[in-house]
């Protein structure tokens, strides 16, 4: 997509798109069955609703390349994904609402459980503990770490096991590895300088790591922290630049929020369930013309191999939809931003089932909102970056190009 064109041509107008991201959605066949969890789920709405759309899979990077939340959901909202790189610290830092500075080198954390004795990451989620124990560890680190070599340290609690550090000092550098081994049973990996201009930070970060172990050493089963995303603050344009929209976001994930608040869209204060969301876009339809609801738990079922949770979750969303409908957008987008597998417990490379409802879509071959039936829509295997265009066209939101 031509982003200089798209915004010399977009146009402000009162109709409303819907935005329905279900985060991991695309998976593979469970070996027992032979059926994706798409193709397992009884989604009778989701089916209807594929048969009456513009259906293909969406590719949110490249072929055969496995994507990060970040770039798969830029790459969702028309931005390049390779040419606009984010790091996961700046989104998880803006989705709780943390105020960057330029000087600010931020990351996402975990705790996790480690064992000393035989140096391997047995939980790289500490069990998935509770909110209220990472806001007490952050505490505890926070009132024990201050300052080291001149740099401030910040730590912000996010949800469960996930929180934020923002490092605040000068010449700090992104260009640093992570520690996080991104598999469980692993040894973590040492932070080491991409560059030679990193060698600074790379030192500080081992040696805040090394403070911190030893305070949180004896805290089963947190008694250890996992780094990556390390990111400096960028410079995008807003959605309302590109695309002449009013943009607002329903997330209940602080990662999620983050990304829409870099894009320009409002946060949208909403609960934890997939009905408080719903209620949340009911109650502002009237306010803004663009939605994007965000839906996480698919992808943690998929991460956590659970292909039977993740169905499950698939049926509930479907339970859902007659109340989007009933809002009656112009526009109704649903996909996700990447596939995960619960086959594969991780993210994959695999296309994300796409569908585009609006009253002029063209009625198509599709019969179910699967994997293998969405490859037969009418747009086959697309960029995800190009997803954006259709919405506006479909809204009435570009004008024509040219005489």
């Amino acid at each position: 997509m031509n982003q200089e064109l798209i915004k010399e041509i977009a146009k402000r107008t009162e109709s409303k798109i819907v935005f329905l991201v279900i985060d991991g959605l695309g998976g593979v066949a469970h070996p027992d069955t032979g059926k994706t969890e798409l193709e397992t789920a009884e989604i009778p709405n989701l089916d209807r609703l594929a048969r009456e759309s513009l259906c293909g899979l969406s590719i949110p990077v490249g072929l055969g390349i496995t994507p990060g939340s970040g770039p798969a959901h830029l790459a969702l909202f028309g931005y390049d994904p390779v040419k606009h790189k984010i790091g996961r610290g700046v989104l998880e830092a803006s989705g709780i609402g943390v105020n960057l500075q330029k000087n600010d080198l931020a990351c996402r954390a975990n705790f996790a459980t480690y064992d000393y004795k035989s140096n391997l990451v047995l939980d790289r989620r500490a069990g998935r503990i509770p909110t209220e124990k990472c806001i007490e560890l952050c505490s505890l680190l926070q009132n024990k770490i201050k300052k080291l070599d001149h740099t401030e340290i910040y730590f912000y609690p996010g949800k469960g096991h996930r929180f934020v550090i923002v490092f605040r000092g000068d010449e700090l550098s992104e260009e640093i590895n992570q520690n996080d081994p991104e598999k469980d049973k692993l040894p973590p990996k040492v932070v080491q300088a991409l560059n030679p201009e990193a060698e600074k930070t790379a030192k500080l970060v081992n040696r805040f790591l090394s403070t911190a172990q030893e305070i949180i050493k004896n805290f089963n089963p947190a008694n250890y922290i996992l780094l990556r995303g390390f990111a400096r603050y960028p410079n995008l344009p807003s959605m309302q630049e590109k695309y002449q929209l009013n943009p607002a976001a329903i997330a209940t994930y602080p990662m999620y929020r983050g990304i829409a608040r870099l894009l320009g869209m409002e946060i949208l204060s909403t609960g934890e369930k997939l009905e408080d969301e719903i209620k949340t876009l009911e109650q502002n339809f009237a306010e803004y013309d663009f939605f994007y609801l965000h839906i996480k738990e698919t992808d943690l079922y998929g991460e956590d191999g659970n292909f039977t949770g993740k169905v499950k979750k698939l049926e509930e969303i479907d339970s859902f939809i007659p109340r989007i409908e009933t809002l009656s957008p112009q526009v109704l987008v649903i996909t996700g931003d990447h596939s995960t597998p619960a086959v594969l417990k991780g993210h994959s490379w695999h296309p994300v089932p796409f569908l585009l409802w609006s009253k002029d879509t063209p009625k198509n071959e599709v019969k179910r909102f699967t994997e293998k039936e969405c490859r037969l829509g009418s747009l086959g295997l697309f960029p995800a970056k190009e997803i954006i265009s259709l919405a506006l066209a479909y809204a009435g939101k570009l004008s024509k190009f040219g005489a």
